[in-house]
């Protein structure tokens, strides 16, 4: 991690000389104001990494314990800097490096990952993902095999092996690190290390070709896998116990890590009054259209692509001249680039179906490859906004605004020549509530996966939620892997119609789209509450609570 660590540190110190040039340095406090905060959150982010030990990233007893107690010091550090006469901006800043270590205690005290849960050991990923970062708890050596072209060059070959070297220790490691008794991670968790093993032997495929040291790499990070996956369906009898990390430990992780002014209890009324919602919308929109054809979905390769192409020029020229927000050239080929291919008919599941009756349903919750182009061509200019933040604390943002687009562009008339499509807009709501919702009763210990499965896939209408595919698996276990991950994209969505309802309140006859979103993206990938506060000047509250 040094180079990562390295790069904080230039992004820092060319931070405090903008600030400075701009007169920004002046924000003061307690132990040394802004600029202390900023040195605070390079060390904190050295800390938080785990040492090597034989070759693998250190998660052991003595280390973790070590950890623990060590975080105190840097949260008193914390605590001893007064931001209150800062900005909102600085604040939030503030506010960020509070949860990353409120997030780290989270994970040594609650959800402990690498002891009760095996996926967290899983190495290699053969797909990007479309948020800032990894979904759900990983470790710090993960392969991204996304990111090589095969065949590969000598210095990519001797790049993979040597991230590839770090799976037999790593695997050795987890055999003593694991002793928890979640019973539904250990067995899923054992089914993703099945998924690795399998990747691992379509990699050994596509490299025959390749040198010596490459191909012994990848035989050994294959043998280490099965041997794990063996040990693991071995130690799965004794395993027993509940795996959600119950209402209070829940509602903690919400409100002080991932900033969700939101309990247990809050989500649940939520989710399952925007399911109602969902549904009572579908139903009203089915009976409004009953007259009409019923939608087609695509029948070839061929179509496929001429149809999601179409639907992506159609889509960027609706954002631009309805002045939603602003088009910058790089955003089409960003999305262009994840339109994805054509899925035969007994293949499909709940997206492809989607996305093959009318593209643009799912393409509006590609914002997240928005995301990523902004990342890459106008990275946020505070250091603590531009490294993806730990522990998924970015979920609210980055899955609420996306399934905000699904329902904003149809209300903003995009489906106006397609009023069929707006069938397909409610029936996603409502599969995002019904997972979410199943997640929430997870946490709480009241479902297993089993039971959480088949509620997502009761409450998806038409029978999209097929149980007999992997996503719903997929889908269920990352949200039990992962607290509040499930409901982010409601919760997400609902701080983010507070915020258009304030500002647009604050602007009057001044408020537009264009300007909302362009001030919300200028915030960065940070929790939707936190962007209310920058854009309003306010922090949102409980619910139960007035606006002030």
């Amino acid at each position: 991690m040094t180079g990562t660590v390295n790069g904080t540190k230039v992004a820092i110190l060319a931070f405090l000389a903008l600030m400075a040039s701009a007169g920004g340095a002046s924000a003061t406090g307690t132990s040394g104001g802004y600029p202390a905060l900023l040195t605070l959150f390079q060390e904190w982010r050295t800390f938080q990494q785990p040492p090597m030990q034989a070759g693998a990233p250190d998660y052991t007893s003595a280390t973790m314990a070590r950890k623990q107690a060590g975080l105190p010091a840097f949260m008193s550090r914390l605590a001893a800097i007064d931001p209150a006469s800062w900005p909102v901006a600085q604040q939030v800043d503030y506010r960020l490096v509070r949860a990353e270590m409120n997030g780290f205690d989270f994970d040594l005290r609650v959800l402990r990952p690498w002891v009760r849960d095996p996926a967290f050991y899983q190495s290699i990923r053969t797909e990007q993902s479309d948020t800032p970062s990894h979904e759900g708890p990983t470790n710090a050596a993960i392969v991204d095999l996304w990111t090589y072209s095969f065949p590969l060059s000598p210095a990519d070959e001797e790049r993979l092996a040597h991230e590839l070297a770090v799976i037999p220790p790593l695997l050795a490691q987890a055999r003593s690190n694991l002793t928890g008794n979640a019973r539904d991670l250990w067995i899923t968790g054992t089914g993703t290390m099945k998924n690795q093993l399998e990747d691992l032997k379509a990699l050994a495929g596509k490299t025959v070709q390749a040198g010596a040291d490459l191909r012994g790499t990848i035989a050994a990070a294959t043998t280490a896998t099965a041997s794990f996956v063996a040990w693991l369906e071995s130690q799965a009898p004794s395993k027993h116990g509940p795996s959600g990390v119950g209402k209070e430990n829940y509602s903690w992780s919400q409100q002080n890590v991932h900033l969700v002014p939101l309990s247990w209890n809050e989500e649940v009324t939520l989710l399952k009054r925007e399911l109602a919602r969902a549904h009572s919308a579908l139903a009203l929109e089915e009976q409004r259209n009953r007259n009409l054809p019923p939608l087609k979905a695509v029948t070839s390769p061929e179509e496929y692509q001429a149809r999601a192409n179409a639907a992506i020029t159609k889509y960027m020229a609706f954002l631009k001249d309805r002045e939603i927000l602003s088009v910058e050239p790089y955003l089409d080929p960003a999305m262009r680039a994840h339109i994805g291919v054509y899925v035969p008919e007994e293949r499909r599941e709940f997206f492809t179906i989607a996305n093959h009756y009318e593209p643009m349903t799912l393409f509006a919750h590609f914002y997240h490859w928005f995301d990523h182009a902004w990342m890459e061509h106008a990275p946020n200019a505070s250091p603590i906004r531009s490294s993806e933040l730990p522990d998924n604390i970015w979920d609210t943002r980055s899955e609420g605004m996306a399934t905000a687009m699904e329902e904003l562009i149809m209300h903003a008339g995009y489906y106006d020549d397609n009023p069929r499509a707006r069938e397909i807009v409610w029936i996603m709501l409502a599969q995002r509530c019904a997972r979410g919702l199943a997640s929430l009763y997870a946490q709480a210990n009241e479902f297993d996966i089993a039971r959480a499965k088949a509620f997502q896939a009761e409450w998806t209408p038409r029978g999209w939620m097929r149980l007999d595919l992997d996503l719903v698996g997929f889908e269920q276990q990352l949200y039990l892997r992962q607290p509040g991950y499930g409901t982010s994209y409601v919760t997400g969505k609902y701080m983010f119609d507070e915020i258009v309802k304030d500002r647009a309140h604050q602007l009057g006859k001044d408020f537009t789209l264009r300007r909302l979103f362009d001030e919300f993206n200028g915030a960065g990938l940070i929790p939707m509450s936190m962007i209310h506060w920058q854009l309003t000047g306010r922090q949102l509250t409980r619910p139960d609570v007035a606006p002030q």
